[in-house]
Order: structure tokens, then C-alpha cells, then sequence
């Protein structure tokens, strides 16, 4: 059975919440929402899932459809109480990101005078101080892997260690999916390195891709495949419009 790219993706983001426990997941995008989703389904079943606004759901409904049976209530007071004690991981998008994972998801451009205006900082800076984060990069190149980004939302391994233990005390990157590959920061300068690549992508490709130096070991492995079970759940149950081919198109 042939695997797409989009669900390479898809088992990589969901990856990020293994062995997670009890904690909320905070998907960010349509790829890593998927991912959350089979991970609940599969190896994560204490994972905490929402509806995106302020019920915990009991069940697991495809993206796009509505919970059908409703767990407990979470208003955005005790959402924050979850960031702030650690006990959510959440995956983010990156306009750019650098080397030591510092994410802008701002601006493009000098902050007194941008190019672009983006999202703004939004609750990057208390999310990455405060509970595990990773990153899902649906176009993997040089104009978001960048040798230094604009304005820093998202604190990197660098800035927190500067800033001091305040910072460092529950700092955690945990990892970065892009269409091309799985990245973590797990290096001697807390420098990002590639842990897989997807299936079809080559080391050169991604090196070629990215603004800066990344580490590539000698015999990185690919993405692990998705099982049968995993893939009828994606295909049958999460997402059966196939809304993951529409964010990762066919290579």
C-alpha cells in the first residue's frame, strides 16, 4: 500500500506525543491536529484532546466534525493553568526558525519597520518557557530555516540558557516536522540536528533547503512507515476528506 508524504507527516507529528500521559495536546495546524488524533487513538490514550475552544472531548471525531460526547469543560483560565505547569504540549507553526529553535511568528523584516506583518508573538515566549513544545513546518525552506530570525516569539535553546535557570528550568524543544523531515536539538550546543529523513528525501535536499548548518549523522534513518491499523484510522476515521493532502501535496 503506497504511503503519501502528508502521512509520513502525519505519523511524525503524532510521534511527539508518545509516551505523554495524561497531558492536553495543542495541535497547531491540519497535519499535527491528524497526528494528536491518531496518537490518542493508538499509543497515547490518556492524551487530552479539545474541540479548539473550550470542552475536552471524550471522543476522537475526524477534523472538521463535531464531538459527540464531551468529557469536561476547560475555559481559558484553566487552559493556562495546564501551560503554565507544564502539563500541555503544545505543536506550533514557524515563520522562521533558527538552529537553536528561536521561532518568529510576528514579523518579517526590522520590528520598528516590517516587510510583513504576521500573527504576532501570541503565547509563543510562556509556551516554550513553560511547557514541552515542537514545531510543524508544512513548507520546508531557506526563507523559514533561517540563520536568524527576525524577532524571536518562541524562545530557542541559546536565549533560555542566557536568560538563566528561570528560563531553563522546564525549557523543552522536544522536536521540528517539516514536509522533508524530523529534526530534534539533540547535540552537544543544543543545535538542531536531523533524526529522519522521510522516505524520497535525501540529506543534500534538506542541506540544500535550510539557511544554516545542520547536524546530519552518517546513518540517519527514515521516518518510521505508519501501520496498516494507522493508516485505515488516517484514511477511514481522522480524515477521511484527505484535508492532509491538501497542507503536504504528493512529492
Amino acid at each position: 500500500m503506497t504511503v503519501t508524504r502528508a502521512e509520513y507527516c502525519v505519523v511524525a507529528c503524532a510521534e511527539a506525543w508518545r509516551g505523554a500521559g495524561e497531558i492536553l495536546a495543542a495541535p497547531i495546524g491540519t497535519v499535527p491536529a491528524i497526528g494528536a488524533r491518531l496518537a490518542r487513538l493508538t499509543f497515547a490514550p490518556d492524551l487530552l484532546l479539545t474541540d479548539g475552544e473550550a470542552l475536552l472531548t471524550a471522543d476522537v471525531p475526524a477534523v472538521g466534525a463535531r464531538a459527540e460526547v464531551v468529557e469536561g469543560w476547560l475555559p481559558y483560565r484553566q487552559h493556562l493553568a495546564l501551560v503554565a505547569t507544564g502539563r500541555r504540549h503544545v505543536m506550533m507553526g514557524a515563520s522562521q526558525i533558527d538552529r537553536y529553535g528561536n521561532q518568529n511568528i510576528s514579523c518579517i523584516g526590522y520590528w520598528s519597520r516590517p516587510k510583513r506583518q504576521l500573527l504576532g508573538v501570541r503565547g509563543a515566549p510562556v509556551n516554550t518557557l513553560n511547557n514541552p513544545t515542537s514545531y510543524w513546518i508544512p513548507r520546508h525552506s531557506e526563507r523559514v530555516f533561517v540563520e536568524r530570525v527576525d524577532m524571536v516569539c518562541g524562545v530557542g535553546y541559546d536565549r533560555a540558557v542566557a536568560a538563566g535557570p528561570s528560563a531553563t528550568r522546564y525549557h523543552h524543544l522536544a522536536q521540528v516536522v517539516s514536509d522533508l523531515a524530523v529534526f530534534d536539538f539533540a547535540t552537544p550546543d543544543r543545535t538542531m540536528r536531523v533524526r529522519s529523513l522521510h522516505p524520497g528525501v535525501t540529506a543534500g535536499q534538506v542541506a540544500a533547503a535550510t539557511g544554516f548548518a545542520l547536524t546530519i549523522p552518517d546513518d540517519v534513518p527514515h521516518t518510521r512507515e505508519p501501520t496498516a491499523e494507522e493508516l485505515r484510522l488516517i484514511r477511514e476515521v481522522v480524515d477521511p476528506t484527505g484535508l492532509r493532502e491538501r497542507e503536504v501535496p504528493a512529492a
